[in-house]
């Protein structure tokens, strides 16, 4: 049976079902939206599908049962002080082996052509699912697409380069969807021609990846980068660096055979142990820039056929080629790290240039630049553009000039009232606006704060849809010469772009 065959029952209460090229799947229908959950894209990864690139799933007999969440990626909890992030990175590891698997929300699962977006969610590459609360797909598929989110592997199982495993497992995984939804968008709807790919931080930085990838090629045709850009990357040697001290936590030596070995409490545990920045190590570059600018060590590597260079120089010599790009930040990302914990107000100066000398050779000289009126403030401000405004610019202007593909940029300026008003424009606010889900993210200790404004989310809705029904998302394009932005808040303006200035 061919995975565009489905059979659709919609009448008489009865659940939607669709047939996918490795079975059939029953889902639910809400609110006009029917949704199937943890619908398999590869087989599980376990035993020796462990740390190696995915395997194709097993077909099924009968009719798999797609209405409830499935397992998640498995990794450590993650919290931000007092703020409730739970509805953006989710309530943690559910145990399972059958993780590699997409949620679908679609409005017409007998239909056709339907614009398809695939998500990638983000939580620094350790952390995260497609079915936080902010990620539900209602109000994307009352727009009129399928959307697909998709569950790939975190942390040590995902992003560690292990001898004798694969590397860059976490965006082979992303591959292995995105050819899933080639082979299976038309059972829910779906247009496999017109495939928008998006994500947000990790997630954002992952599609960037991707962008420069030459496995990608024919996968999508759009693709929206959302806090990220194509640079959080790593050499070999860093990694190998880091993943010989994460085999030391453990106890073993780094290799997939070794780590297979341990159960995935064990090396959940390990890689918790790892966030500590003095167990993490040193993971600069030889320009003397890590990356990751001190957030993490999980991230992926360059040197493989997944990115056989920096995904930044592949965009500029064209390997996006032909895919329509938005790209953008927040304001004031780095709020997110440092209002909720305190940290903010409480730096001193010679804090934030020790902080800010432990990733980058010139934090003396660039912290000089800053005119804010604390420590804390100048380095949050120089943080958010060294790791987000920076390289969403410098991704548009590689992009745009191949000439080839639209580029569109935006900045999200609305200011959250959370923490009195503190939060501000900060990482993954944009989230819940563009999900068209801010009452999942409103309360007191919510990243949203109080009564966050409708219009916003209806705005954005209609943005990133319609960008994946046309390539336009209703803002003029970003080029070389007329470096224009959306600027998003309450009252939505295009405005110039900021000048690269963080190197």
């Amino acid at each position: 049976m061919q995975a565009s065959e489905r059979s659709v029952q919609e009448s008489g209460g009865q659940a939607p079902e669709a047939v996918t090229g490795a079975g059939r799947v029953r889902g639910v229908e809400k609110d006009g939206v029917a949704r199937f959950l943890g619908v398999p894209y590869a087989a599980p990864p376990v035993g020796p599908l462990r740390f190696a690139a995915p395997a194709p799933v097993p077909a099924w007999e009968g009719v798999r049962d797609c209405t409830v969440p499935g397992p998640n990626a498995p990794q450590p909890p993650r919290t931000f002080g007092p703020l409730d992030l739970s509805p953006v990175i989710g309530q943690g590891w559910r145990p399972g082996d059958d993780h590699l698997t997409v949620d679908v929300w679609t409005p017409d699962p007998g239909g056709s052509g339907l614009p398809v977006m695939v998500f990638v969610h983000g939580g620094a590459f350790v952390a995260g699912e497609p079915g936080a609360p902010v990620y539900d797909g209602t109000a994307l598929a009352r727009a009129g697409v399928v959307l697909v989110s998709v569950t790939y592997r975190l942390g040590i199982e995902g992003f560690l380069p292990l001898a004798g495993g694969a590397t860059n497992i976490g965006l082979r995984d992303q591959l292995a969807a995105l050819a899933w939804v080639q082979e299976n968008a038309a059972a829910f709807g779906g247009d496999p021609g017109n495939v928008t790919v998006f994500g947000e931080s990790a997630g954002a930085m992952s599609v960037g990846c991707l962008l420069g990838s030459p496995l990608a090629g024919g996968l999508f045709r759009r693709a929206i980068v959302q806090s990220g850009g194509a640079e959080m990357v790593h050499s070999e040697g860093p990694l190998r660096g880091f993943a010989a001290r994460v085999a030391a936590e453990l106890g073993v030596e780094p290799s997939a055979e070794a780590f297979r070995e341990r159960p995935l409490a064990e090396t959940l545990a390990a890689q918790d142990r790892m966030s500590d920045p003095l167990k993490r190590g040193d993971l600069r570059e030889p320009d003397g820039v890590d990356p990751g600018f001190g957030l993490g060590g999980f991230c992926p590597v360059v040197g493989d056929d997944v990115l056989p260079r920096s995904p930044l120089a592949a965009v500029a010599e064209g390997s996006a080629a032909g895919v329509d790009l938005i790209t953008g930040f927040n304001a004031e990302e780095m709020n997110l790290y440092l209002v909720p914990t305190g940290l903010l107000g409480a730096l001193t100066d010679a804090q934030t240039l020790a902080g800010l000398g432990a990733v980058h050779p010139r934090a003396a000289e660039l912290l000089a630049t800053r005119t804010e009126a604390t420590p804390g403030e100048r380095y949050a401000a120089l943080l958010t553009d060294l790791v987000f405004r920076g390289p969403a610019l410098r991704l548009a202007l590689a992009h745009a000039g191949t000439g080839s593909g639209s580029t569109h940029v935006y900045e999200f300026a609305w200011r959250s009232p959370a923490f009195g008003g503190g939060l501000g424009a900060c990482h993954a606010l944009e989230l819940p606006f563009v999900f068209g889900t801010p009452e999942h993210a409103t309360g007191p200790d919510a990243l949203a704060g109080e009564d966050p404004p409708r219009a916003l989310a209806d705005e954005m809705v209609a943005a990133w849809t319609g960008f994946a029904r046309t390539g336009d998302p209703g803002w003029p394009a970003f080029t070389a010469e007329g470096r224009v932005l959306r600027r998003f808040d309450t009252r939505s303006v295009d405005a110039a772009a900021d000048p690269v200035t963080a190197a």
